[in-house]
């Protein structure tokens, strides 16, 4: 099987920060650790899963992030490599483990990517505390090895399917998961649909989380694809009250209308008329720029995650709001957190999905997900921007990481030809 493989290491991450301004060769060419490999089939560890034939795979902000090595290495310890990269995946089954229900061969399935308790080879009466709530995305044994073995090794650590060492990623020909990590997915949506279900499961983790008033003001910050996803998860489970979504181009401006924001405004000036709307009173201190008083949102989605929309979102939220950090937030220096206390405000942190309480019932964000796409009219897909073939990888990455010049938002990898 083909696999675009990453490896981290001191070299490559001195060349990042050294060449990487002036060459994208130093995060996705043959000059970084990146490369696409002949690798052997992985084996199934055991009847409990299932092989998986990937026909498409997004790229993310955060495996961007990972190739430039701008993201926090808090997390480092939580992945293994060599990896074959990608967690949004779109699959039809190719075999099946015996121990394996209502799954068959050709099934067209989404992956879960996080590394629970399960995956690792646990019982239920043995899994950590997260994983016993259904909280599997903060599984906590990700920094150790498992209980298994995956084609002659110990599981080794991780938290996430895309990088870890022994379950390779969507942007590979072939993937392994458990059977708790497989969803089907129903014959009304199509791969270009299933292929978001992850970011937007994540969205809709957070939205679910955060519990806002459903006539209340809320904001998104951000223009990608968590941040439209938000927009889109925001209306899907019934909010009904004005959705103000900051974006910074005039076709993130479309999409965002197109998920279900009431109005879109750029930075500045005009997002500061539209906190005014809200009851809002401006005040200029003696040195720094306008703070306000009164009015606000109730929640403040940061779909962004660095200090600019971590500042406008606690000037924004309204006294007692929240703040909503799904934005892979990290490492933040300089920033005035005076609103955060004077406000009173919370601060909430998103990771991933799990177990939520949904029309009365427990299930798994994924199958919240997978129900409102098969009932809801918004034009999620419109959120694809670009496909490659898995050949052309490199061109992707490029055009992903380039975004503001090439105007994407979700670029897709696609190591078979879509089913649908």
């Amino acid at each position: 099987m083909r696999g675009v493989t990453f490896n981290v290491g001191v070299p490559g991450f001195v060349l990042a920060k050294t060449a990487g301004k002036l060459t994208d060769s130093a995060f996705f060419g043959s000059l970084s650790g990146l490369s696409i490999k002949d690798l052997p089939e992985p084996e199934m560890p055991g009847p409990d899963w299932l092989k998986i034939e990937v026909l498409q795979s997004g790229i993310c902000g955060s495996d961007i992030g990972c190739l430039s090595y701008s993201a926090s290495t808090a997390m480092e310890p939580f992945g293994s490599f060599p990896a074959v990269l990608g967690h949004e995946i779109v699959g039809r089954v190719k075999s099946v483990g015996g121990n394996v229900e209502g799954f068959s061969t050709g099934q067209r399935v989404t992956i879960d990517p996080m590394i629970s308790c399960a995956t690792r080879g646990y019982q239920g009466s043995d899994y950590c505390p997260s994983c016993s709530m259904g909280r599997h995305s903060t599984c906590e044994r990700a920094g150790e090895e498992g209980v298994i073995m995956v084609n002659g090794n110990v599981l080794a650590p991780g938290v996430t399917i895309g990088y870890h060492r022994d379950l390779p990623g969507g942007w590979g020909d072939v993937l392994l998961a458990h059977k708790s990590q497989v969803f089907a997915v129903e014959d009304n949506i199509s791969d270009d649909m299933a292929v978001l279900v992850e970011p937007l499961a994540i969205a809709m983790h957070a939205v679910l989380g955060i519990r806002s008033n459903p006539q209340a003001p809320v904001m998104v910050l951000g223009s990608g694809t968590i941040a439209l996803a938000t927009i889109w998860a925001l209306r899907a489970q019934g909010h009904k009250g004005l959705i103000l979504s900051q974006v910074k181009r005039p076709h993130e401006r479309v999409l965002a209308k197109k998920m279900g924001a009431t109005e879109v405004v750029f930075p500045g000036d005009a997002a500061n008329e539209a906190l005014l709307k809200t009851g809002a009173t401006a005040y200029k201190p003696i040195i720094g720029d306008e703070v306000f008083a009164g009015g606000g949102f109730s929640v403040v989605y940061d779909c962004v995650g660095n200090a600019q929309s971590l500042a406008q979102a606690m000037n924004f939220a309204s006294p007692r709001g929240k703040i909503a950090a799904i934005g892979c937030v990290g490492k933040i220096r300089d920033i005035d957190l005076t609103m955060l206390w004077a406000r009173e405000l919370r601060v909430h942190g998103f990771v991933g999905y799990g177990l939520e309480e949904w029309e009365g019932e427990k299930c798994h964000t994924f199958e919240v997900v997978h129900n409102l796409l098969a009932r809801t009219e918004a034009p999620v897909a419109d959120i694809i921007t670009h496909k490659f073939p898995l050949r052309d990888y490199c061109e992707a990455l490029k055009t992903s990481g380039n975004h503001r010049e090439s105007g994407a938002v979700k670029v897709l990898l696609q190591p078979a030809s879509p089913a649908r």
